[in-house]
């Protein structure tokens, strides 16, 4: 069957695109007006419609180079430029260090999409590749720029609100996105049947926990989000080192992970001998020492069982 695309339908995602840009763009608009809130909701919402627009022009069969092109433009204003400069407005009174990190963001964030779109036509990348992102994604990366001016808003003033604690934090940021650590990718991500009414139930709680105190559980999203980078890096490294668990489930890859546990075999003792009372019935062969094997048993079926007296338990 063959899908037929109109032009309005294919004008949606680049229309979704351009909501996003404009949604980034009303930060900047927002922090000159001191409503620093709003500022956050807008990139917020920036990132909600930045993860739409690329599955519904799939969806729809409506991707193009335009969208692509756009869609990059589009994250580097929104979650390059409007967070540097939301930050900068917000520390009032900077200094030119605080223009130099803020500079620093951007650039870096330009970059990260520019590597980005190389990748997306590298078909030399191994299997497991499009499971993780090179570096923080542009989204998240925008975001947890922003975690000193969540915190500010949440608590007030504090150590985290300080010019050059907010400056080393931006440069921070600004280094993950263009480093070379791997992150989860969450369009890979595939839920078992039994495991979706679990998750409706934590997507409800989210949505509770969102309304009801919504800088805390941002605040509790970005630090997830970090905590998340070392168990992403030991993953890649266990999937690069086992080529057999590249084009298999989840669940058979943890049967593989359990199997490789298993051949590690368990520690040897650190003493020469087992204490308790079979000491003498189970010594470890000293060096040069031949050991003995059990004698096999009359009918030949295996070894002779010990008794009571040879293992040098005492009877009751």
């Amino acid at each position: 069957m063959v899908r037929v695309t109109t032009p309005g339908v294919r004008l949606l995602p680049n229309a979704i695109t351009v909501l996003a840009l404009c949604a980034g763009l009303s930060a900047v608009q927002f922090a000159l007006t001191k409503n620093y809130a709003m500022a956050i909701a807008s990139i917020g919402i920036a990132a909600v419609l930045d993860s739409l627009d690329g599955r519904i022009a799939r969806l729809l069969d409506a991707t193009s180079k335009m969208g692509a092109e756009l869609d990059s433009l589009s994250d580097g204003i929104s979650f390059g430029v409007a967070p540097a400069l939301v930050i900068y407005v917000w520390q009032t009174g900077a200094d030119r260090i605080g223009w130099v990190a803020s500079l620093i963001f951007a650039v870096c964030m330009i970059l990260r999409l520019a590597r980005f779109n190389t990748l997306l036509d590298d078909t030399e990348q191994p299997a497991y590749a499009g499971e993780f992102f090179v570096g923080v994604p542009a989204p998240a990366g925008g975001l947890l720029a922003m975690l000193p001016l969540v915190a500010w808003l949440q608590w007030g003033d504090g150590w985290w609100s300080s010019q050059w604690v907010v400056w080393a934090w931006t440069v921070a940021i600004a280094a993950l996105l263009i480093s070379r650590i791997p992150t989860l990718s969450l369009k890979t991500v595939k839920a078992p049947a039994k495991a979706i009414a679990p998750l409706l139930l934590g997507v409800a709680l989210l949505a509770a926990a969102i309304i009801q105190f919504p800088l805390v559980a941002l605040i509790a999203a970005m630090i997830l989000y970090l905590a998340h980078i070392p168990y992403s890096v030991y993953r890649h490294r266990w999937l690069a080192a086992h080529p057999e668990a590249w084009t298999v489930p989840p669940r058979e890859r943890r049967a593989i992970r359990r199997a490789s546990l298993r051949r590690l075999g368990l520690r040897r003792p650190l003493r020469r001998r087992v204490a308790g009372a079979a000491m003498r019935a189970v010594r470890l062969p000293r060096t040069g020492e031949t050991v003995r094997t059990p004698r096999a048993s009359e009918n030949g079926q295996g070894p002779r069982r010990r008794s009571w007296r040879q293992i040098g338990l005492r009877r009751k």
